[in-house]
């Protein structure tokens, strides 16, 4: 019984990727079940297509600049939340973890809309909206993957340790703590630029035409040739699975 449910789950899950890869390699796909024809040019004209090189290369700046800022925030709130937890702020901490669940991003998109398109703060479309929607928005899985290794690894001794011997608390953070979480870093932030590369609410929601990211682009060419459109998915697929990949395998080397 549990086998054919994963079975079926399996199925649900994989076929959609088989087709588009499929029609991605065939050369006409219209009223039928199947693609006809072998081809590779739709590969071709997505290399060839201005549009979607500038949508890919804006999603790498924009997943690569909220990594940096994610780093630069999650550390250290992680390593609040976690001994602010000690103290009994452990609901903080289950909030900030609850976070990519409970606020959609479509919430995110509509609140940045009311405020940054006023007189005021004309920001909406620029490209640094665009960075830190994307970094307030994975922020929260980078800062629960640092806190649920802060729970495992249970550093106290060390820190406290690293105390008797006169080390300050910046100290305790830069020579304990950093080196331990070196690896869950690294995979989190590989998850961070799967999310943010694939991310379409908040972009489409807040790009412009210059700043457009490759899942916006991506969505407009299903409106022209199918197996061009098909091209396209497979590219994020790949980076998407890639990302993942790689993700798990820091982690298991990480355990």
């Amino acid at each position: 019984m549990i086998r054919g449910v994963a079975l079926v789950y399996g199925l649900y899950l994989l076929l959609p990727i088989v087709l588009l890869m499929v029609g991605s390699a065939g050369d006409s796909w219209t009223n039928t079940l199947l693609p006809t024809g072998l081809t590779g040019r739709w590969y071709v004209e997505l290399w060839q297509d201005p549009s979607f090189r500038k949508a890919f290369v804006n999603s790498l700046v924009v997943a690569l600049a909220a990594c940096v800022i994610n780093t630069l925030l999650a550390m250290p709130l992680a390593y609040a939340l976690y001994h602010g937890a000690r103290r009994g702020g452990s609901l903080t901490a289950r909030i900030v973890s609850a976070m990519p669940i409970a606020v959609p991003t479509i919430t995110l998109g509509f609140g940045y809309i009311i405020v940054f398109n006023s007189d005021l703060l004309p920001w909406l479309g620029s490209m640094p909206l665009l960075i830190a929607a994307h970094a307030i928005y994975t922020l929260p899985y980078l800062t629960n993957t640092l806190l649920t290794d802060l729970r495992h690894l249970g550093l106290e001794r060390l820190e406290q340790a690293a105390a008797t011997l006169g080390a300050s608390n910046w100290q305790q953070f830069t020579s304990v703590v950093l080196p331990s979480l070196r690896q869950s870093l690294i995979s989190g932030l590989v998850m961070v630029a799967a999310l943010s590369v694939g991310e379409f609410g908040l972009s489409n929601l807040l790009t412009s035409f210059q700043n457009r990211t490759y899942p916006v682009v991506l969505l407009q060419a299903f409106y022209g040739a199918t197996g061009f459109a098909c091209a396209a998915t497979v590219i994020l697929l790949l980076l998407a699975g890639a990302s993942a990949l790689l993700s798990s395998s820091l982690v298991k080397t990480r355990s």
